[in-house]
């Protein structure tokens, strides 16, 4: 058996890789994380067009079916572009709404791209609320449509734009009986975007050992730079096949495994990446630092790992 992307799925990939890396997404992030949207909600409505929140809605709320490894694939990409925006949130709460009934009020719109969406889970804080046309909020109580947001609070990474979301609203949804799927997929997407951003760490790095030079020659001449940059390689290629392989299966332990080791994989590769960048690795203008504070918010994102690894073991155990 054969476990490799078909010929849609990496052309899925190449396409928004060829996208993105047109787009100009620093310049993008950097607009984002000051609060002008601008320009990220530009680049979200090309990523809408390109079907990437239609592959979480069902066909008859004009998506393309309900698709996790494609939504995997993608991921990867969005995080390998450091792309900014309530990205998980969206795919995430077009899963919720497809059993409600409003699916066919609101999804349609979420599927293009055109109703930027973000959730909060059990009262916690939503991603990009101030910028989001819906707000979703999940809770004991159910699943409710939250009236606006309230201040940004400061997050690890600026592009990450944290929001209380004001109390009330409509209830769309009762409560869910056993885990939601709200952190199945939420969980999905962030490992997969975690990923995404450790190879950007990876590759990066590597360009800039074979250029920055020590005693008349590049540093990744040197054997203690390979073994790092090995390692890093070794975790994020062993990785991938976890995410890819919870998509296939979406069973919580698998999606919980998937999530703690690319999390890990992409934080110990940004620790190696700063390290061999050396000063400049520190500076908020060089835009490795859009990667490498990603990098450590979704290490803690939809679940730490100490989180995710109870999740396993009381799944193996049962």
């Amino acid at each position: 058996m054969r476990f490799l992307l078909d010929v849609e799925q990496r052309a899925l990939a190449d396409s928004l890789d060829a996208m993105l890396t047109a787009a100009d997404t620093p310049s993008a992030v950097r607009d984002w994380s000051r609060g002008d949207p601008e320009r990220g909600r530009a680049l979200w409505s090309r990523i809408g067009r390109a079907g990437v929140f239609a592959l979480a809605v069902p066909e008859e709320y004009e998506g393309l079916g309900v698709r996790p490894v494609e939504v995997a694939v993608a991921f990867i990409e969005l995080g390998r572009h450091a792309v900014p925006g309530p990205l998980v949130e969206t795919v995430t709460a077009a899963v919720l709404l497809a059993g409600t009934g409003h699916a066919k009020q609101l999804l349609p719109g979420l599927a293009t791209g055109e109703t930027m969406t973000t959730l909060a889970y059990e009262d916690g804080l939503a991603l990009d609320g101030d910028a989001s046309a819906l707000r979703l909020s999940l809770s004991a109580e159910g699943l409710r449509l939250s009236p606006g947001a309230g201040p940004v609070r400061p997050s690890l990474d600026p592009a990450r734009r944290l929001t209380p979301l004001l109390p009330g609203g409509e209830r769309l949804a009762p409560p869910a009986e056993g885990p939601p799927d709200a952190l199945l997929w939420a969980r999905l997407a962030t490992a997969a975007q975690a990923l995404g951003v450790g190879l950007t760490l990876l590759d990066r790095t590597v360009a800039y050992v074979g250029q920055r030079t020590q005693f008349g020659v590049p540093i990744g001449s040197f054997q203690a730079v390979k073994h790092r940059l090995a390692d890093a390689r070794i975790a994020l290629e062993f990785a991938r096949p976890l995410v890819l392989g919870a998509a296939l299966t979406m069973d919580p332990a698998d999606v919980a495994a998937a999530k703690v080791r690319a999390c890990e994989a992409a934080y110990a590769t940004a620790r190696t990446a700063l390290h061999l960048h050396g000063a400049i690795g520190y500076t908020a203008e060089y835009d490795l630092s859009l990667w490498l504070t990603k990098a450590r918010a979704l290490h803690s994102a939809w679940g730490s790992p100490r989180e995710c690894r109870a999740d396993v073991l009381d799944a193996r155990a049962r």
